[in-house]
């Protein structure tokens, strides 16, 4: 009678008087399932929802198979963050009712934002399955088929989801981002304005918003997005690196320092969301970048794949190079020289794509030297790491990190016997299943080993300058053409404009006051940027008109403008390892800081490896008076420049074939250790 009284009050809405119906049924018969269900219902309703989790239980406790207590059960632990055991409710409620569209849909949620893929996608195409106008469903498929590089399909899967529900703000944010990522940078916008207008308290659509601006080069709108994402969100995952990077892009060093001290803060404090890429480019601390590298490590997918069995021998080592980068860019020939030097007869070499598609000629270049070339952009980290597993690969080599592009999960899901970082990225992944990392022993003493997960494997050096018969552009290859003085001393510092710090800035402005008459080469990227810069130089005592910034050119003109200069600065505390070995190739004297951390130690092993250390300083003040003592000597200047362009024959840093054979050696001896089931150790490779 209590319990029917109790289910009466409850469909009047009297809920008050339903609970103490169903508290007294409980107490004449504490066995009574449907009472301990609907009481919980009851405190759901009156919003108790830990006592609503605890009727729930009860019932359980005595109706096991009750699928809409799983159900409740699990929804009340997803809210309250115990996401696993929701699942597992999830899970239950759908081996005992299979129609339950609701519980389906939830769990693919789950696994949508625990970043797997095939899972969330599995459950939204059974609940479309069975309620095929479900919009929300259909964008969770789009946002499923986009952590699997299905683009084309989430594409579809969004137009679905906006065409069931007209103003569909996420959906259309999604559909937006998707575009972003395709570079079809109009619709984009269409798509990301509409979405921040009919939800401006959504903080993705204004993130997305945000990188597309920064993409298309307003930076001053990009901030206000992103700063706009802050005030929404402020632990918001990369929300804080997306708004600090383009302040350094954007030259804003009114707000920089504060915004590089807030980065440090949530690295040190284990917040995570920290970009590596920022953190690298504007922290110097090796042990902050360890603990960044960890903490995005630890939001990569968990691996999904099992124990990895090793094939046999094929006489044959197997190396893959996994990229985003085999196409035309700064790093490019220099990369293609190095795979064209590879020893064919004893390795088998492939390469696994997934960056952007391109018909350049550099593309084709870097394409050849493999004897497989794999473009798997549309394919999910997951079914990279099996096809590598497939093809028997060996030693696997990671090109990029956390750099753009870089997909490091796929190494998460152990895509070889042997995993390692080489090159595209100056600083650890902190992934635990990334075996070793190729350094050499300037760029990263033993003193900073511990400062990286991976196990250091040494070289004589690392530099990547090039082969001798690089192009040199001989249009307008003069300082004339080029709005340079003729008889003035030309620094040059062709950096992009987030590596240059204010700290920096305010040493080449002394050096400049120091060298009369001097001025400083820079590159143009952004207008905004070039402004701030004019005004920094006026406001350290230096006329503005000393700055003379040259737009972003092919490789062959960047050469020429080099060879047009006296003396290059690096950048600190990133040096920056493309410019400085450019410069270098064509005579270039250069000035580096070496840094504390490897991502400010790769000039210092450049100059070493040319055997120009005395362009090397470990103090500001050193950096300052060996870039004005060059300056001020140009005989020293001449001579250098003669050594240099005579060391393409003879130096280390030009022996790109020395080189290969030292990689490859490295290759041979971390499979050898694996073949013997030995964990991976530290070594140097001699030679």
């Amino acid at each position: 009678a209590c319990l029917a009284k109790g289910n009466t009050w409850l469909q009047g809405g009297r809920v008050d008087e339903a609970l103490r119906a169903y508290d007294r049924a409980i107490a004449l018969n504490p066995d009574l399932f449907e009472a301990h269900f609907n009481r919980g219902n009851v405190l759901l309703r009156r919003q108790r929802p830990m006592e609503a989790l605890a009727a729930f239980e009860r019932t359980l406790a005595l109706a096991p198979d009750l699928a809409i207590a799983h159900y409740n059960r699990a929804t009340l632990l997803a809210a309250n963050g115990r996401e696993d055991e929701a699942m597992a409710g999830y899970e239950r409620t759908l081996a005992l009712d299979p129609a339950q569209v609701q519980a389906r849909f939830n769990l693919g949620t789950l696994h949508l934002k625990r970043g797997e893929g095939e899972q969330a996608l599995a459950c939204m195409d059974a609940v479309i399955q069975q309620a095929p106008n479900v919009a929300e469903a259909h964008n969770n498929r789009g946002s499923a088929l986009m952590l699997l590089q299905r683009v084309a399909e989430a594409g579809q899967a969004f137009d679905r989801a906006v065409a069931l529900k007209p103003g569909y703000a996420e959906a259309i944010s999604n559909r937006g981002g998707l575009r972003l990522q395709l570079n079809h940078h109009e619709a984009a916008i269409h798509d990301l304005r509409e979405a921040v207008r009919r939800n401006p308290a959504e903080p993705a659509s204004h993130r997305l918003l945000g990188a597309l601006l920064r993409e298309t080069g307003d930076l001053e709108g990009a901030l206000a997005e992103f700063h706009k994402v802050l005030e929404l969100a402020p632990e918001a995952q990369g929300a804080l690196s997306d708004w600090v990077g383009t302040l350094a892009e954007a030259g804003d060093w009114a707000q920089l320092p504060d915004g590089v001290a807030r980065l440090q803060a949530a690295v040190r404090d284990g917040r995570g969301g920290v970009a590596p890429a920022v953190a690298v480019a504007l922290i110097a601390s090796p042990e902050l970048q360890l603990a960044c590298a960890q903490q995005a490590a630890g939001q990569l997918p968990a691996a999904q794949l099992g124990p990895l069995v090793r094939r046999p021998g094929s006489g044959k080592l197997r190396i893959g190079y996994f990229s985003a980068d085999f196409h035309e860019h700064a790093g490019a020939a220099r990369l293609a020289a190095l795979f064209e030097r590879h020893d064919r007869d004893h390795f088998e070499w492939l390469a696994f794509s997934y960056g952007p598609v391109t018909t350049d000629d550099m593309h084709s270049r870097l394409r050849k030297p493999f004897h497989q070339f794999m473009d798997v952009r549309e394919r999910s980290d997951r079914e990279i790491a099996q096809l590598a597993r497939e093809l028997g690969v060996d030693v696997a080599v990671d090109l990029n990190g956390y750099a753009r592009g870089g997909r490091p999960g796929i190494f998460v899901q152990r895509c070889a016997p042997v995993q390692v970082g080489w090159l595209g990225w100056p600083a650890t992944t902190g992934v635990a299943a990334m075996d070793y990392f190729i350094a050499d022993r300037v760029a990263l003493p033993a003193a900073l080993h511990p400062q990286f997960t991976e196990k250091v494997v040494s070289l004589r050096h690392t530099a990547l300058v090039g082969e001798a018969d690089r192009r040199v552009a001989e249009v307008d290859a003069t300082r004339d053409a080029q709005g340079l003085p003729a008889d003035a001393v030309v620094f040059c510092a062709f950096h992009p404009m987030h590596l240059i710090t204010p700290v920096a800035f305010d040493g080449w402005m002394r050096i400049l006051q120091a060298v009369p008459g001097s001025v400083l080469w820079l590159l143009d990227e952004h207008p905004v940027a070039g402004d701030r810069l004019r005004a920094a130089a006026s406001a350290r005592g230096v006329d503005a008109a000393r700055l003379v910034f040259a737009p972003r050119a092919a490789a062959d003109v960047q050469l020429m403008r080099y060879a047009l200069a006296d003396v290059l600065l690096d950048s600190a505390p990133y040096s920056n390892a493309t410019v400085v070995s450019d410069a270098l190739w064509v005579g270039l004297p250069a000035v580096t800081l070496a840094g504390a951390a490897l991502s400010g130690r790769t000039g210092a092993s450049l100059l070493t490896a040319a055997e120009l250390a005395e362009g090397l300083v470990t103090s500001a003040a050193d950096y300052e008076a060996s870039a004005i003592a060059l300056a001020q000597d140009a005989p020293r200047r001449a001579a250098l420049r003669e050594r240099l362009l005579a060391g393409r024959k003879t130096s280390a840093l030009f022996n790109l074939k020395a080189l290969a054979r030292q990689l490859e050696s490295a290759y041979v001896a971390m499979d050898e250790r694996s073949l013997q089931g030995l964990p991976p150790r530290a070594f140097d490779v001699r030679g």
